[in-house]
C-alpha cells in the first residue's frame, strides 16, 4: 500500500494543459543519458558506453521518428504546424550531438589518455607504428576497398543506411586523361573500426589503439595511383528504416518480410554526417545526391560512428574502469535450487525481478516443461529474442520429442525481424505450430504457457497449465541489463485467460472476455480509464486517492487527459516514466499535482507498474504488471497485456521494489520542469538500482 493524504472534495475538473512534443521529449532523454557520460562517479569506460548509447539512440530516432515527422510534416498542406515544430526539432538534435562530441573530445578523451589508453591518429604514430599499420592496411583492408571514380558510367554508388563512406575531391587526370574529380569509398562492414597496436609498439603501461577511418585515410592516395587527394571527408547515411509491407496484400507475411529486408537499408535519406573539416563543396555534393536541405547536414568533431567505439571498450584490458561484475541472485527463497519449478508453482506464485534476480528461473522451467513426459504442449510469444537464443532451442527441442508446441514469433519486431524469420522457419522445420500474429498488429504481450497431464481424483488425469508472464522480452542476455519483472504462475484464472490469449492469436476467432488478464487492443486502455475515474471520484470525496504509474513512455492523450483530471480532482500523481513524457508536470492550475521523473542508470529501466488506491481499504487498490506502454501503439495497434497481481505479499514487494525506492531516487533520478526539461535531483544519495543489487547481491 503506497500511503495518501485525503484531499479536499469539490474540486473542479479545469483545462487540460497542451502537450509537449514527443520528439522533443525523446531528444530530452538522450540529454540524461548523454549526461550519464559526464559523471565521475561512473567507471570511464561506462561513461564511453554511455556515448556510444546515445550514439545508437539518435540513429533510432533518425529512422524512425524523425522520418515519421518529415512524413507528417510533407502529408500537411503547405507542410502546416509540423514544419516549425521540426525545424525546433532539428536545432535541438543538432545541439545535442553537438554536445556529445564536446563531451567526447574535452572530456573523455583526455581520461582516457590518462588512464594509459591512446588512440592514436596518423600524425601522433612513431615510425614503428606506422610500419604496422601500412602492414595491417595492405594485408586486411586494401583487398577489400573498392573506390568508385565518378563519371557517367561509374554512377554515384548505393550508400547503405548506416555505412562508413568516403568522399573524395581528386587532383590530375585518370588513367584515361579525364579529370573526372569527385571519388567514392565505401568501407565494407566485416573491418574492424578499432584496432589494437600490439603491446609492443606501445610505451609500457599503455593500450594503443587506431581507427580504421585512421587506417584508411592515411593511405587515400595509394586506391588512385598516385593521384592527390585534394580533400577528403568520411560521411554516413541515415536511412529511413520502416519496412513497407502491405500486410493486408500478401500471401505469405514472412516471405514478405524477408523480401522487404533486401531493401530496408537503401530508404529515404533523412540524415548525413560529415567531419567537421568537410569541404564545402564536398558536403554541398552530398546533399544534392540524397536531396536533403543544409539542416540534414551534421558536422561532428570526430568519428562520424560512435556507437563503433564499443569494440574499444570491449578491447581495453582494465576491469578498474568498468562496472564492478554483478551477477543476478537466484531466489532461492522461493525456488530452491534443484528442485521442481513445476512442483513449486502448485503450491505459491513466484515473482522475478530480473536484472537483480536471475532468469536463469524462467529458462528452467521451459527446460523442465520440454524435458518433462507429462508436459504436452507449450505455447508462447516471441518479441526480441536475438540471434541466439536458449529459449528458441528449447522449444525446437520440445517439438522434436512430440509435444504440441505453438510460438506466435512477431516478424515486425523492429531491427529484429532477420533474427524472428530464421527462428520461425527452424520452428517450422521441426514441426512445431508458428503464427504471426494477428494482421495490423504486434504482438508485444510476453507469455509462456505450459499444460500438463497430472493425477486426478479417484485415479483419472487433469489437465494443469502454468504460465509464465513479463513485462520484458524472452531475451536472457537483455535480462541481465534491463530492469524486468516476471510471474510464474499456476492460478487456474490467469492460466485459463493466458490460453484464451493464444486461443485468440492462433484461431482469430472471438473468445470470452479474460478476467483476470487485460489485453489491449480490447479493454486494457478502457479499463485504465476507468480505473482513473475511480481515482478522480475518491478525490472528490475526500476519500485517499493515489496513482503511481512507472512507464518507459507516455504518449497517449486520452491517459494523459485522464490523468490530469485524477489530479485536478485532488488526487496524488507520480509518473516515473524513463522516456518520452508529454504530460507537463507541475503547472499551476493545471497540473500542480503530478510529478514527473526518470530514472537512468547502470541497467535501463523496462519495468512497467500500474498503481491506483481510491479508498482506504485494501479492496481500494489494484496494482498490475504490464508489457505496454501508455502510448496509442501499444493500447490499439499491438497486443499487450496488463495483469494484477493479487497475492498481497507479492504486491507489496512489487510497491517495495518498483515504486518506491523509484520515487526516493536522489543520485540517477531526474525530475521534470512544467515545460519539458529536467534537472538531476541530486549529485550524491540514494539509488534505487544501487539498492536493490546490494540487497539481492547479499542475497545471492
Amino acid at each position: 500500500m503506497i500511503e495518501a493524504a485525503p484531499q479536499d472534495a469539490g474540486v473542479t475538473q479545469r483545462a487540460l494543459p497542451p502537450l509537449l512534443n514527443r520528439e522533443q521529449a525523446i531528444l530530452e532523454f538522450n540529454r540524461r543519458v548523454l549526461a550519464q557520460a559526464s559523471r565521475t562517479d561512473v567507471p570511464l569506460l561506462e561513461r564511453l558506453r554511455y556515448i556510444t548509447i546515445v550514439s545508437s539512440n539518435m540513429d533510432e530516432f533518425f529512422e524512425v521518428r524523425f522520418a515519421d515527422a518529415l512524413d507528417a510534416m510533407r502529408e500537411a498542406p503547405g507542410g502546416g504546424p509540423h514544419r516549425d515544430a521540426l525545424r525546433s526539432v532539428a536545432a535541438d538534435a543538432h545541439a545535442l550531438i553537438d554536445t556529445q562530441y564536446a563531451v567526447f573530445n574535452d572530456e573523455l578523451m583526455p581520461a582516457l589518455q590518462r588512464e594509459g589508453i591512446v588512440i592514436l591518429n596518423h600524425a601522433e604514430r612513431n615510425p614503428a607504428q606506422r610500419e604496422w599499420v601500412s602492414r595491417f592496411f595492405e594485408a586486411q583492408v586494401r583487398p577489400l576497398l573498392v573506390p568508385v571514380g565518378l563519371d557517367p558510367s561509374h554512377p554515384f554508388p548505393m550508400v547503405a543506411n548506416k555505412s562508413l563512406n568516403f568522399i573524395m575531391h581528386l587532383g590530375g587526370k585518370d588513367a584515361f586523361g579525364r579529370e573526372n574529380a569527385i571519388a567514392i569509398l565505401k568501407v565494407p562492414r566485416v573491418l574492424p573500426r578499432v584496432i589494437a597496436l600490439p603491446r609492443a609498439l606501445c610505451p609500457p603501461g599503455t593500450q594503443g589503439f587506431v581507427l580504421l577511418t585512421s587506417v584508411i585515410r592515411a593511405h587515400l592516395e595509394t586506391l588512385f595511383g598516385g593521384r592527390p587527394v585534394d580533400a577528403f571527408s568520411q560521411f554516413r547515411v541515415t536511412r529511413d528504416s520502416d519496412l513497407e509491407v502491405d500486410e493486408e496484400d500478401v500471401a505469405n507475411l514472412r516471405q514478405a518480410l524477408r523480401t522487404g529486408l533486401t531493401t530496408r537499408h537503401f530508404g529515404q535519406a533523412i540524415r548525413i554526417e560529415v567531419v567537421r573539416s568537410c569541404p564545402e563543396a564536398l558536403s554541398r555534393f552530398l546533399l544534392d545526391q540524397f536531396d536533403l536541405p543544409a539542416a540534414a547536414l551534421y558536422r561532428v568533431n570526430g568519428p562520424v560512428n560512435l556507437v563503433r567505439l564499443n569494440q574499444l571498450i570491449d578491447q581495453v584490458e582494465a576491469p578498474a574502469l568498468r562496472f564492478p561484475p554483478f551477477e543476478p541472485a537466484w531466489p532461492q527463497d522461493q525456488l530452491p535450487r534443484g528442485e521442481s519449478i513445476i512442483a513449486q508453482l502448485q503450491h505459491s506464485d513466484v515473482l522475478l525481478h530480473h536484472p537483480f534476480e536471475s532468469f536463469e528461473p524462467v529458462v528452467q522451467f521451459l527446460r523442465e516443461a520440454v524435458h518433462d513426459p507429462e508436459v504436452l504442449a507449450i505455447k508462447q510469444t516471441i518479441y526480441r529474442t536475438g540471434n541466439e537464443s536458449v529459449l528458441m532451442e528449447l522449444l525446437i527441442d520440445a517439438a522434436r520429442r512430440g509435444k504440441e508446441v505453438t510460438v506466435v514469433v512477431e516478424l515486425k519486431a523492429r531491427f529484429d525481424e532477420e533474427a524472428n524469420i530464421n527462428w520461425a522457419e527452424r520452428l517450422e522445420a521441426v514441426g512445431a505450430q508458428v503464427v504471426y500474429g494477428i494482421v495490423g498488429f504486434k504482438t508485444h504481450a510476453k507469455l509462456l504457457l505450459v499444460t500438463r497431464r497430472e493425477p486426478g481424483p479417484r485415479g483419472s488425469t487433469v489437465l494443469r497449465r502454468y504460465v509464465h508472464l513479463s513485462t520484458g522480452n524472452y531475451n536472457p542476455k537483455t535480462a541481465r541489463l534491463y530492469t524486468d519483472t516476471g510471474m510464474l504462475t499456476a492460478d487456474p484464472q490467469l492460466t485459463a485467460d493466458a490460453d484464451a490469449v493464444f486461443h485468440q492469436l492462433t484461431s482469430l476467432t472471438r473468445v470470452r472476455s479474460q478476467r483476470h488478464l487485460l489485453t489491449a487492443p480490447f479493454v486494457l486502455h478502457r479499463k485504465l480509464m476507468a480505473h482513473m475515474a475511480d481515482v478522480a471520484e475518491a478525490a472528490r470525496q475526500g476519500r485517499p486517492a493515489r496513482i503511481v504509474v512507472k512507464l518507459n513512455a507516455l504518449t497517449d492523450p486520452a491517459l494523459i487527459g485522464a490523468l490530469v483530471t485524477a489530479a485536478q480532482a485532488g488526487a496524488e500523481v507520480d509518473l516515473i516514466v524513463r522516456g518520452a513524457c508529454m504530460l507537463p508536470s507541475g503547472l499551476p492550475g493545471l497540473t500542480d499535482r503530478v510529478r514527473v521523473r526518470s530514472v537512468v542508470g547502470r541497467f535501463l529501466e523496462h519495468t512497467r507498474v500500474i498503481y491506483f488506491r481510491w479508498g482506504a481499504s485494501d479492496e481500494d487498490e489494484v496494482l498490475y504488471l504490464s508489457s505496454a506502454d501508455w502510448m496509442g501503439r501499444n493500447m490499439f495497434r499491438r497486443i499487450e497485456l496488463a495483469w494484477s497481481v493479487r497475492d498481497a505479499r507479492l504486491r507489496q514487494r512489487v510497491i517495495d521494489e518498483c515504486l518506491v525506492p523509484y520515487l526516493h531516487d536522489e543520485r540517477d533520478a531526474w525530475s521534470q520542469a512544467s515545460d519539458g526539461s529536467y534537472h538531476r535531483v541530486a549529485e550524491q544519495g540514494e539509488s534505487a538500482q544501487a539498492a536493490l543489487m546490494a540487497r539481492y547481491g547479499s542475497a545471492g
